[in-house]
């Protein structure tokens, strides 16, 4: 197994005004004097329809860029040049906007898409609420809903600032399967006011996405909604990650021959993600797996305040095996991280069975470093998009979502997440399978293809389509 991390940093300096741009050469110099290389150089007259340049550039490390910058500032005075990593400058004014899907260039334009025509198209949707589908948004428009409890790994880090995240998620449904989602960050953590808020929201949507919604109240909200709403509502922090760990795992034990009624799975972290990963394995066929949290694995005997991990006692851990990860994961087969930095050591590594598969999911920073674990495990996968075999969610939620507001279902089961989990794992071929190459990467488009054809097919097969009046029929004013 092999490790090639890219570790590099990305910044932009702005030069503002006429009189700066003439010394872009200058500035360029004063760049790669310090070991700064250049990505790109563009113009810009955007702001204050002020002239300026933007200079593009990179560093291996943080202290060339102190170093660039005191260099800029001494040069031309901090005024008139800016600093500015990449990655804010990506988020500045946010990821999103809305565009109109037909121009209003004049009043009878204007009368057509507002009043006094839209009362027309009202009218018939009044009459005939299925119509929405068809006659609104709503048939290609998912809710991004977070109340900003479980950000990432940043924690409970309130709605303001899990906004970014939500219209990231917003940015993938759109670029990786044209279904246009919307973020919606609440300023509440109670569960009965996040319940009664979604589905008051629920009719300008086709689809909810749960997301960042800490345990153990994302499982009430999440099955409250399953029930009362018509449309699909997924929890992607649980499901989501759920699907990609089996698509990765399918192809990983097929990597090292291993049978999967056979193999010993050691899961840490059971939270939200880690229960539903837990549960989804048990689905596919895994019979011995034992979940751990700081205090040791889990099993039955143990009062726990937390009902859900009650029940997770109860169907996992076969053996009851009590105890911290260094013993428990004595002849281990799978390890599987969603938990914290650090978790995983190499004398744990050296316990495991032949050919050990590592998937160390924690994010930024995994359980273990894969340049650590690297000489001591055959398949080892990552959250990070810097190492091979990223399992990374938007692998499924894009189709997902695709096929469920294509075919109208009105639920995702589980039986679609497990076949979406198949069909993600078929994309890499047996001719492509290898140890750095278990799960496809979420650019390849027949991803998405394959994942909204299942759940559509899935859906019409088990009944999940609703019934809806002939969408060609026509208006009734």
């Amino acid at each position: 197994m092999t490790m090639n991390a890219v570790k590099h940093h990305n910044y932009i300096v702005r030069a503002i005004g006429g009189e700066k741009i003439k010394y872009v050469n200058e500035i360029i110099h004063g760049i790669e004097f310090n070991s700064g290389e250049i990505n790109k150089i563009e113009a810009s007259y955007k702001e204050n329809k002020d002239k300026s340049v933007l200079v593009h550039f990179h560093v291996n490390d943080l202290t060339s860029i102190a170093q660039i910058k005191d260099h800029l500032e001494n040069r031309f005075g901090e005024a008139d040049i800016q600093f500015m990593d990449e990655i804010t400058h990506l988020h500045l004014g946010g990821k999103l906007e809305t565009k109109l899907k037909h121009g209003i260039n004049n009043m009878a334009d204007l009368a057509k898409v507002y009043t006094p025509g839209v009362a027309q198209v009202c009218m018939e949707i009044a009459h005939n609420p299925e119509r929405a589908y068809d006659l609104t948004i709503k048939k290609n428009t998912v809710a991004v809903v977070s109340d900003g409890t479980a950000v990432l790994g940043l924690g409970d880090i309130g709605p303001a600032a899990a906004m970014p995240v939500m219209e990231g998620k917003a940015a993938l449904f759109k670029q990786f399967a044209d279904v246009d989602a919307f973020p919606i960050c609440l300023d509440t953590k109670d569960t009965e006011e996040i319940i009664a808020i979604v589905k008051a929201l629920a009719p300008s949507f086709g689809g909810i996405n749960l997301e960042d919604i800490s345990a153990p109240r994302c499982f009430e909200i999440e099955e409250r909604l399953k029930k009362e709403l018509d449309i699909p509502v997924f929890h992607d922090d649980q499901h989501g990650t759920a699907i990609t760990v089996l698509a990765g795992f399918l192809n990983a034990l097929k990597v090292c021959e291993k049978n999967i009624a056979d193999v010993k799975v050691v899961l840490v972290g059971i939270g939200a993600a880690g229960i539903a990963v837990s549960k989804m394995l048990l689905s596919a066929g895994v019979k011995n797996l034992i979940g751990i949290d700081r205090h040791g694995a889990i099993f039955r005997g143990e009062p726990y305040s937390n009902e859900s991990w009650n029940e997770y006692a109860r169907i996992t851990n076969p053996e009851n095996l009590q105890g911290p990860l260094s013993t428990v994961i004595e002849g281990a087969d799978v390890f599987v991280g969603l938990s914290g930095p650090g978790v995983l050591k190499v004398e744990d590594l050296k316990k495991m069975a032949k050919d050990p598969i590592v998937f160390a999911m924690a994010n930024p920073a995994p359980e273990i470093s894969p340049e650590v674990a690297a000489p001591y495990v055959r398949v080892m996968a990552t959250g990070r998009s810097d190492y091979p075999n990223q399992l990374n969610n938007v692998l499924c939620f894009p189709g997902i979502f695709r096929g469920a507001l294509d075919s109208g279902t009105s639920q995702i089961t589980e039986e679609m997440k497990l076949a979406v989990a198949y069909a993600i794992a078929s994309v890499v071929s047996d001719e492509e399978l290898n140890e750095n190459y278990i799960i496809p990467d979420i650019f390849n488009k027949e991803v998405v293809k394959r994942v909204s054809a299942v759940v559509a097919e899935t859906a019409l097969r088990t009944g999940m389509v609703k019934a809806r009046r002939n969408k060609l029929e026509s208006l009734t004013v």
